[in-house]
Parts: structure tokens; C-alpha cells; sequence
């Protein structure tokens, strides 16, 4: 069974999108422990702030990460590694650790955890909204665990 944490910037707002992870938690439950845990949004009102912001999520991811440190931590990046589904779903299912997932709020990741030695995976070279980017990263992690399980969802 898979071991994954999703550590997140901020909280799912829109109801769209809290609804599809919902339906993606309830259809892991055979297949993996999934953990999310989110560290709070940082706002801003001005430009100005924008990267005072991003920073000071960046320190609460940090230090949420600290009790983290034995696990696999893989930072979301649009310049990070792509995967098909099937090489997605082997990568997961090869890893003996608990996985931690690390998804930046709406300003994206500091540079200071971008610049940790962690991986780096991508899940498309688009920018996809902090929220989206949830719900679609549950839905490979649900689309790698039936692959490894030989069920027909992925085809």
C-alpha cells in the first residue's frame, strides 16, 4: 500500500475542486494512506508583497517538512521531471519510503524550497492553479496505483 503525504500551500476553496478530491480519496482508500497536510497562505495585497509572501510560505513549509526528512520529498515543478502514467505509477510503487508531495500555494514555491536538494517532478510544463494541481495529482497517484494493480482504469 502506498505511504503518501500531499503537503500543500492553503486550503482547496472551490467546491469543484473539493468535491474531485474527495471522489479521488474514496477511490484510493484500497490502494494507499494519503495524509494531507496544508500549511497556511500567505496574503498579499500589492505587488510588493508577492515575494514576502512566497517566502514566508516557503518557512512554513520548511519547517512542516523537518518531521519529514526520512521520506521521499517531491517537490510539484513545471521544470521538474515528467512521467508517462505507466513510469509514474512504477516510480510509486518501487518506492519503499513514505512519499511526501510538496504543492505550492497560488505564488507558487519559494526559492529557497526550490532550491532544497529534493526531487523534482512535473506534472505538466503548463502552470496549473495550486488547487487543480491537487486534485490532478490524486488522480495519478489513483491512475499509478491501478496500473500496479492491473485494473483497466488507465486503458
Amino acid at each position: 500500500m502506498l505511504n503518501i503525504v500531499i503537503l500543500a500551500v492553503g486550503k482547496i476553496k472551490e467546491k469543484y475542486f473539493a468535491e474531485a478530491a474527495a471522489e479521488y480519496f474514496k477511490r484510493l482508500r484500497p490502494y494507499a494512506k494519503i495524509i494531507v497536510e496544508e500549511a497556511a497562505a500567505e496574503s498579499f495585497r500589492k505587488e510588493s508583497d508577492r515575494e514576502k509572501a512566497k517566502r514566508e510560505e516557503g518557512l512554513r513549509l520548511a519547517k512542516a517538512l523537518e518531521k519529514y526528512l526520512e521520506s521521499e520529498i517531491i517537490i510539484l515543478d513545471e521544470r521538474g521531471k515528467q512521467f508517462s502514467s505507466p513510469a509514474f505509477s512504477g516510480f510509486l510503487n518501487n518506492e519503499k519510503r513514505r512519499i511526501v508531495f510538496v504543492i505550492g500555494g497560488a505564488l507558487g514555491l519559494s526559492p529557497e524550497i526550490l532550491a532544497k536538494p529534493y526531487r523534482k517532478i512535473s506534472l505538466s510544463e503548463m502552470t496549473l492553479p495550486h488547487e487543480m494541481a491537487r486534485v490532478f495529482l490524486l488522480e495519478q497517484i489513483y491512475r499509478a496505483a491501478t496500473i500496479a494493480a492491473g485494473k483497466t482504469y488507465h486503458y
